[in-house]
């Protein structure tokens, strides 16, 4: 088999997988925004395993342009995905498909007049600048968020899907600025062609050893009872006596309102392991992810606050505060996403029912 026949192969297959991905995402899971995403970033990923040769030229057919364009803005795509993916409140905003709609014409730009006019180093570098920009926001997302999800098998996925695709559109994105103008051979797109077409099958088999309802729940985490359920585990015993003092120091230290608590500094003063940790609160409360467990906490402590006649005066920002949010947006989102209603909205209720 000729070198050009099997990078046609592994572009096939990499184009193939991805399509099939796609589909499977918006036929399970058309109702969540990270399915969505995902299926919308495996799309891009295929226009880009179509359309991407290692070295630019400075001429690009007109029929080319469009995928190329469609490809670059897939890394906004894949930034909006990482965020759905690790953050089930994440919605999109106008300014998201602005975003896109700004990149994918610029991409279309560089390739129809910018490159074409003598500026190919210009046009192939800003892009690919861009692409880097992305990819350490999708980097950095992950790692902010990383730790919250209290799933394990689900944690170790999506890491290796964010690690994965970040790892391979970085080193693509160096290797065209490097090479800009120059035509590498069909030894580099065949190698490219292949690592894709592996790394697609790798996230593919990935994705089908976890259970879809985890990694792409139906909806955003309603907030469980804080009332301890029955622990699971192989001690039952030891477990329902670590549960009953993680909700010791909940309700009577009140250790959610300490700035920056992260299940590792909550698992050192239970003196257990991180992971044990999050297995307590995942199947011994219900719980997926380590936040919301935190802001159920806090938003019932805002609940009495704001129903307490006394403290009608007190301003709400104040009450989110004492409660343990840092500013008032996430308060206010998170105690919507729980109540149905808005702080303010709440205390007027409360009040009128008296």
């Amino acid at each position: 088999m000729t070198l050009a026949a099997t990078e046609l192969a592994f572009r096939a297959a990499a184009v193939a997988l991805l399509l099939v991905l796609a589909a499977s995402l918006l036929s399970d899971f058309r109702n969540v925004l990270a399915a969505r995403l995902g299926a919308a970033f495996a799309l891009g990923s295929a226009a880009h395993a179509v359309s991407y040769s290692v070295g630019t030229s400075s001429l690009v057919p007109a029929w080319h342009a469009p995928l190329i364009a469609v490809s670059t803005g897939n890394i906004v795509v894949f930034w909006l995905f990482t965020r759905a993916l690790f953050d089930d409140e994440f919605r999109l905003r106008r300014w998201h498909g602005l975003t896109w709609g700004l990149v994918t014409a610029f991409s279309f730009v560089s390739c129809l007049w910018i490159a074409p006019g003598g500026h190919v180093r210009f046009a192939v570098t800003a892009v690919n600048l861009i692409v880097l920009g992305f990819i350490a926001l999708a980097i950095m997302q992950t790692i902010g968020s990383w730790s919250a999800d209290l799933v394990e098998r689900r944690r170790r996925v999506r890491i290796f899907i964010v690690c994965a695709a970040a790892l391979y559109g970085g080193l693509n994105a160096l290797l065209q600025i490097l090479v800009v103008g120059s035509d590498v051979g069909d030894v580099a797109n065949t190698v490219n062609t292949g690592v894709l077409a592996s790394i697609v099958a790798a996230i593919v088999y990935a994705m089908m050893r976890v259970d879809g309802a985890d990694l792409f729940p139906a909806a955003a985490e309603a907030a469980p009872a804080i009332a301890a359920s029955q622990p699971v585990g192989e001690d039952a015993a030891a477990d329902q006596k670590l549960i009953d003092a993680l909700m010791r120091l909940m309700a009577h230290e009140r250790i959610y309102r300490q700035e920056n608590i992260s299940i590792g500094v909550l698992a050192g003063r239970l003196k257990i392991p991180e992971y044990r940790l999050r297995r307590l609160i995942n199947q011994g409360l219900g719980y997926r992810n380590f936040n919301v467990f935190l802001n159920n906490h806090r938003i019932e402590e805002a609940k009495a606050a704001l129903a307490d006649p006394a403290q009608a005066e007190v301003p709400v920002i104040t009450i989110a505060m004492d409660s343990g949010f840092q500013s008032l947006g996430p308060f206010n989102r998170a105690f919507k996403a729980v109540t149905g209603v808005t702080p303010t909205e709440y205390r007027r209720l409360k009040v009128n029912a008296v």
